[in-house]
């Protein structure tokens, strides 16, 4: 049987760049879409490493399911005892900013309050706990979905009640408190097999959806949103990566603010990292060919001879 790399997905536009970089690299790779399928348990999976990059926000191309079919391929994998990259915990954390907030916390890392509400009775009475400015947010999310900033339980209620209200795929609204930065902007720290690669400061005057592939770019956005910062040096990095190693994610996104008083919060972790490639270019750095990389050095550890020299000299 033959071992390959299995990149485990359900957007073919957010990881075509990593099938370039695999191709380049002369690895072997198979695209597996989740979409939809089936699988027998009864069968042993197939042979080498598996990358999982569901996306929390895969509801939102029409494909529902597939982060529970995704969930359910990855317990299969893991009882068989095969090499997944980024496993079924990294999985829980990209589909629940609640679990996310837990474990980080667990590691000493800062969020911002938060209280998940479900109902929409529930999200006002919780917003009602909170003074100033607050933000909602969807538990289940990704692309900035449901994320709103609100001055008032007033405002809340006509938003809750009216028409434009965004339901959460999972029910869970989050009343989260709203950090003021001095400057528009957020920092976005980038992992591959679990050691730093680079951070990115984005640009948020355009508003809450940072995702930085093309594929989501916002027309009108600021033309460069996006800027890799040189010898990005802080002292999350080593929390950061204490997390990551403790809860089975090895490529990721972490995203931070700095309010005026110089806390950093962290407020979200992305398993299905995407890059920027006018950034990119411009810093002379290539995170999918850093992903590809990593892949094609755990293909070599694994039983696959004939592979062996391919994925030893990507």
């Amino acid at each position: 049987m033959a071992c390959e790399i299995h990149v485990i997905h359900e957007n073919p536009e957010w990881s075509a760049p990593l099938f370039a970089a695999l191709a380049r690299r002369g690895l072997p790779y198979r695209d597996w879409y989740l979409e939809s399928g089936s699988f027998d348990l009864s069968e042993a999976p197939p042979e080498g490493v598996f990358y999982n990059r569901m996306s929390a926000s895969s509801h939102t191309r029409g494909h529902r399911y597939s982060a529970e079919y995704t969930g359910a391929v990855l317990a299969w994998l893991d009882g068989h005892g095969r090499r997944v990259v980024n496993n079924g915990r990294a999985l829980q954390l990209e589909i629940s900013k609640v679990a996310q907030y837990t474990a980080l916390a667990r590691h000493g890392i800062l969020t911002p309050r938060t209280v998940p509400a479900v109902g929409r009775e529930a999200i006002v009475e919780a917003a009602a706990s909170f003074e100033g400015p607050f933000i909602t947010k969807h538990n289940r999310a990704g692309k900035g979905l449901g994320v709103r900033l609100f001055q008032s339980t007033d405002q809340l209620s006509g938003y809750v009640e009216g028409p434009d209200f965004e339901a959460p795929v999972d029910g869970i609204t989050l009343i989260q408190q709203y950090i003021q930065a001095p400057e528009p902007y957020i920092t976005r720290v980038e992992f591959v097999g679990g050691r730093l690669m680079y951070a990115v400061r984005v640009d948020t005057s355009d508003g809450f959806e940072l995702c930085p592939a093309d594929a989501c770019a916002v027309p009108g956005a600021a033309r460069d949103k996006f800027e890799i910062i040189a010898d990005f040096n802080h002292p999350l990095i080593a929390p950061y990566q204490r997390f990551l190693g403790a809860n089975g994610i090895e490529v990721a996104g972490i995203e931070f603010i700095v309010d005026a008083e110089g806390r950093a919060y962290t407020y979200d972790v992305n398993t299905n990292t995407n890059y920027n490639p006018a950034a990119e270019a411009k810093a002379g750095v290539s995170g999918m060919e850093a992903i590809a990389r990593f892949l094609g050095r755990e293909l070599a550890q694994q039983a696959c001879a004939e592979f062996w020299g391919a994925a030893a000299g990507a």
